[in-house]
Order: C-alpha cells, then structure tokens, then sequence
C-alpha cells in the first residue's frame, strides 16, 4: 500500500471506522486491546502470541493494524471455509467501511495451492487420457462389472462442464465452479505443484491461472491463504507466497500439525505402479520391470506387517522392498533426463519425473532411517484395502523456529493458545525460545480457571504474549459439570455407568444434545441408547453429510447430534438449540496414533514425561475446542457435562486441563447438573 495514496489514520480510526459501518456495532474491549497490541508490535518488529476468546472480533481484531502495513500483509487461516469467510464476507465489508478513512478501497487477495486452479495444459490432454489413470490413484474398492465405464462417462460429462466453464472463468478458481464437480473429474483438469514444469516452459504458461492467482497477490495489501500452503511456502524457502513485513496466523493451534503433514511423505503399492505407467514410453523396459516388481515386493510386505509405529527400524523384507523402489526409481530418472524447451510433452514428462523423484527421495528418506524421523505403516479401515509406509518428522518446533519468523513480524492468535494459564507449551510447539521453563502440566495447577477479562504477559525473547479474554460472562452463563462419581474409563465405547448419565441429562433437557465422543463406537452406542430410550430426533454423524446434520440440529429444537473429533471444533450453534454438550471422556491421543506415541516416548527417554510433555497438552487444546461449542453469543446458557471423573480426580493434569478451559461455574454434584437443566428446559 503506497504511502502516498494513503491518508494518515491510526489504527483506533479505523477499526472505529469498521465497527461503525455495521448496524449497532461497536468495539469491544478485547478487540481494541488486540489492535493495539499488534499495532505494537509490527512497530517494534516482535512477534506476538495472542489468545482471544470467542465472541473477540478477532477477524476485525487483526485486520484493522494490517492495514497500516506497506507492502503485502499475509493472513494464514487454518481451512479453506474460514479463508473463504473472510474473503467473501469479512473483508470486503471492512474495505468500504475504511475507504472514507484511508483515502483508498484496500484491496486483498486469496492465494490457494497450485491444485485448486484450473490447468490449460492438463485440460488439453483430459479426454485423451481418460479416467482410468485417476481412478486407479484413488484406490477404490474393487469394482463391480461395468463400473469403470459408468464411471468414466460420469466423469466424462463433468470434464465436458469443465471446458465450457473454462471458457467463461476469469480465475479458473474450482471454488467458483458452481454446480461442483468430483474429484476424480478435477484431478483430470487440475496440476499439483510437483507436477509443474513451471510457466516458463509450459505452452500454456502465459495463461496459466495459478500464475496469475499469484502475480495478484503481489500487488494486493492483505492475502489470505491457509496453513497447509503456508506450511509447503516455509519448506520451499518462501518461494510461494509474496514477499511480506507481517504474517497473521489465525487458529494457531493447528499450525504445528499442517506443517507436520506437510513434511509427512509415504509410499503405497499404487504409487509404484503409477509412477511406471506415467514414465513407460520414456525409459528402459528394465527399468520399467524394476519398477512393476517393486510394487509387488511392497504389496506383499505392507500385507503381512500389522498396521503401527516401526520402532526398531525397517524389517528385513520391507528395507529390501524400499531399496528395490530406490534403484528402480534413480534408473527411471536417469533415463528421462532433462526437461528441455523443445520437449514435444515438456507437461507429461515432468508428471513421470515428479512420481518418480518423490518416490525416490521417500525411500531414500526411509532407509537412512534418522532420529528425527518416524515412520509406521498405515492400514485403512474403511474397506478401501489402502496400505501406505509412512514416514514424518518427530518434531517441526526447528521448522517453525527457522523457517516462520525470519525477517517478519509473526502475530499468531487462537482462542485456545494458553494451556493451564500459560503460553509456554504453545509457544515452544511453534519454535519460539522460552526462556524459563514453565511447569509440567501434570503438576498441581493453581486453583480456578483464569478470569475472562483482558489479561497481559510478556514473555521476552523477541515475542511478547496477550490474552484479551472473551466478551462472555461464563460463570454466569455456563456450568462445567464433571460426574466425578463415575468410574475411571476404561474399555472402548460407552460404559454403562455413563450411558446412563448421558440419558439423565438429555432426558432433563429434552434434547438440544451436542455430543462429542472419543470413537466411532461410542458415538454409536450413545445413538442407540437414546433412541431406545427416548422420542428425541437423534442425528449420528456418518449417517448424512456433516453440513446437514448441522443444519438439522439447529432446526430441530429438541435433537441430539452425536459424532466424533470433527465435531470438537468449527460446529457454530448458537442459542436454544444447544444448551448442553457432552463429553465421553478425555481426548488424550490414542496408544496407536504413531506420530504422538513417538514424541512422548522420546521425552521419555531424554528423561522426562512423555504423558505430561505431549499427551495432555494435545487432549488440553481437544478439550478446549470442544468445550467451546457451548457459548458461542452473549446470550446462550448451558451446560457441559464431562462424563470422565479424571478431570477432577486425576491429580495434577486434571487441574490443568481445567485451567485450560473457560471460567465455567464448576460443580461436581449430579443434580445440580440436571437441575439447571430443567431450568432451561421450562424456560
């Protein structure tokens, strides 16, 4: 944003400016205290960890100091549907709000990966390579007779829908596509960045909409993008989104993970085999062989290994396995050679060489086997019959702490950054310098939640840390009840003792039921038992599509909708249709999620508590999300029912976790719990 163009305003001018263009708006104490500390903090050039409750503002909270920067600002959003919330909704209302105070509309810009655009290249050859390719990459199920030809004439229409709309498109956005299409029929039309020769060398690289997704970004002041293009941006060495003074990364929390995923590389049988059919008119028959027997060889190893972490390393037929893709794929590459500009199919022969440097590089990365590495063997349980070796980094904080901050400002904010009333955990999982060690969140944690009014701590080491609490009143508007009565969980699934508690106080509120389960099973069960029990329209997440299950549980005002994790976070209900959520028992990661298993027991073993340094942090943040679908305006009142007698009887974390939390009025007492619960059902 060039400085002449720009009338001198302040940031308190412009969020004055934003709140006042929205009927009965005004600023929130939260709100204006977050402005000013990031505004803070771009002058002083330190990075800023801010912790803002739901119902901050915090969207307008961030947004109004970025337009005080020259130059791009950059603000990262943990998915693609909260990327598109402030794009289509949050920030062209702020720039007609600003405009009057600016002296100029600012502008803004999305930047998606490379696979969301439309491919001109890849739309070329669509109908001539056919479906058959794109289907065997998705690893279906085995067919039934005649589906790959009802298949590929579905598809074919789609791809038909395609090119008209291709000629219309000024984005080639998918997003923009409207009725949608499959993502067989996509991954036709579309080119991951690994496959790209670049526009340079691409016949098609003047029109190339990525391209110009990109060249836009560079000249708006605020790009939005998501963690997962972010994460792929810092082990590129920032070669993807624009040159830039301050980043803003929205839901934190979940940085750590995408940059995790990010770096995360695997290999599959099917893999194998396509990195052979793509690269078969373009090297040795030799080779080619190498690379069909290798896919065998792995077939037969990922069939007879149980799925799970490989603790002491490759087994003997699995390393001979690998080995056997490593050489099979240096051959491959050998034999392709160059890209050259006088390439006849510059576009297909980087797709062979993609497949096959990847293949290569994992295999390598499997063989040395580092310390910094895990790797396990991942078995679907869906009926697909997928296998994949895995392999990820055991840690990313030097990721973080060497690639996120350099020579930036760095504001990261969540509503869930501090974990027992302390920054320490999540700052060190984002790579920044702490310099004395907080305490082990299995040690006795001060008594009662920290209060909701805006709070400060600086934390040194070139990053300073505030929480601007939340505009609600959660003593007064919430109860956290624990059936602390209950025994210890113990078994997979609902334990008697607790489906007897969940139908008292469903029963006592007359639905109006958010129930978050640790698995499947439970979920389940807790469905059945209701349904059995009771009249109430009982929703089950798998049994329609999450959105309408949503939808139906703010219609129907006495529903109950069970599910599982992806329900503990994004689920926005409001008001009567949810005045009680219920939690089946701590959401510690699982003995068998590899990647966690791993980082605690390295703790252990660097004599530490891999429990306490990795496992409760992570069900901290979990239970924190889910907790939070309770109150989500100034109105709503309710409960929140844990039904793991842990949270009060564990010594130590349990304290923690609850120092995690909102300030809810807590009780262990059953019948204050469903006492309240009548009250608002009569009300």
């Amino acid at each position: 944003m060039p400085a002449a163009s720009r009338k001198k305003a302040t940031a308190e001018q412009i969020l004055a400016a934003a709140v006042g263009a929205v009927p009965g708006g005004s600023a929130r104490p939260g709100q204006q205290a977050m402005v000013e500390a990031i505004d803070k903090a771009v002058k002083n050039k330190e990075h800023l960890l801010v912790q803002a409750g739901t119902g901050t503002g915090k969207s307008l909270g961030y947004l109004t100091p970025a337009l005080l920067v020259d130059g791009p600002v950059v603000v990262s959003t943990a998915t693609l549907a909260l990327q598109n919330q402030l794009v289509e909704h949050d920030l062209p209302r702020l720039a007609e709000a600003v405009q009057p105070v600016l002296g100029r509309k600012p502008t803004f810009a999305v930047l998606k990966g490379r696979h969301h655009y439309l491919c001109a290249a890849k739309l070329e050859h669509a109908d001539e390579e056919g479906p058959t390719d794109t289907l065997f990459d998705a690893e279906p199920a085995a067919p039934k007779a005649g589906q790959w030809l009802g298949e590929g004439a579905r598809l074919g229409k789609q791809i038909l829908r395609i090119r008209k709309w291709s000629e219309k498109t000024q984005t080639g956005d998918r997003d923009e596509l409207d009725p949608g299409v499959e993502d067989l029929a996509w991954r036709q039309v579309s080119m991951p960045a690994r496959d790209c020769v670049g526009a340079g060398r691409c016949p098609y690289g003047a029109e190339c909409f990525a391209e110009a997704s990109r060249a836009r970004a560079r000249e708006a002041d605020i790009v939005v993008t998501n963690h997962s293009l972010l994460a792929v941006d810092m082990i590129a060495d920032r070669q993807i989104v624009p040159p830039h003074k301050l980043l803003i990364v929205d839901e934190a929390h979940e940085l750590a993970d995408r940059v995790s995923s990010a770096a995360q590389a695997e290999i599959t049988p099917e893999v194998v085999e396509r990195a052979g059919r793509r690269s078969r008119t373009m090297i040795t028959p030799a080779a080619a062989e190498s690379l069909a027997e290798a896919a065998d060889a792995l077939t037969v190893c990922l069939a007879d290994l149980p799925a799970g972490r490989l603790t002491d390393g490759l087994p003997e037929r699995l390393r001979l396995a690998v080995s056997m893709i490593e050489s099979a794929t240096r051959a491959g590459l050998t034999a392709i050679g160059e890209i050259k500009s006088d390439d006849p199919d510059p576009v297909g022969k980087q797709q062979a060489k993609a497949v096959l440097d990847e293949l290569s590089t994992t295999s390598q990365r499997l063989l040395e086997e580092n310390s910094y590495d895990v790797a396990w063997v991942e078995k679907s349980d869906l009926g697909s019959g997928r296998r994949a070796l895995v392999v990820a980094p055991l840690s990313v904080a030097g990721t973080l702490s060497d690639k996120l901050y350099a020579d930036r400002t760095v504001v990261v904010t969540s509503a869930t950054l501090t974990l027992g009333g302390r920054f320490d955990t999540v700052a060190r999982s984002l790579g920044l310098p702490v310099s004395a060690p907080g305490p082990s969140p299995a040690a006795p944690a001060s008594s009662g939640p920290p209060a909701s009014s805006t709070s400060s701590t600086s934390s040194g080491d070139g990053w300073t840390s505030l929480d601007v609490g939340s505009p609600f009143d959660y003593p007064k508007q919430g109860i956290l009840y624990v059936a602390a009565h209950l025994p210890r969980p113990a078994a997979s699934g609902l334990p008697d003792a607790a489906g007897a508690e969940l139908l008292r106080l469903v029963e006592a509120l007359g639905g109006r039921t958010l129930g978050l389960f640790s698995s499947r099973k439970a979920a389940t069960q807790a469905a059945e038992l209701l349904r059995a029990k009771t009249d109430l329209p009982i929703l089950l997440q798998g049994e329609e599509t999450l959105p309408i299950l949503v939808r139906k549980f703010k219609e129907e005002q006495s529903s109950c909708l069970f599910g599982v994790m992806s329900l503990w976070q994004g689920v926005d209900v409001p008001g009567e249709a949810c005045q009680l959520v219920v939690i089946d028992r701590l959401p510690f990661p699982r003995p068998d999620e590899p990647l966690a298993a791993a980082r605690a027991a390295a703790v252990d073993a660097s004599g530490g508590s891999g429990f306490s340094a990795v496992s409760v942090p992570i069900a901290a943040v979990r239970l924190a999300q889910g907790v939070g679908r309770l109150i989500r305006s100034t109105g709503d009142k309710g409960v929140v029912a844990v039904l793991d007698s842990r949270l009060e009887t564990a010594r130590g974390y349990g304290a923690f976790l609850r120092k995690s939390l909102p300030p809810f009025w807590y009780t262990t007492r059953p019948d204050v719990a469903e006492g309240a619960l009548r009250r608002l059902a009569n009300a």
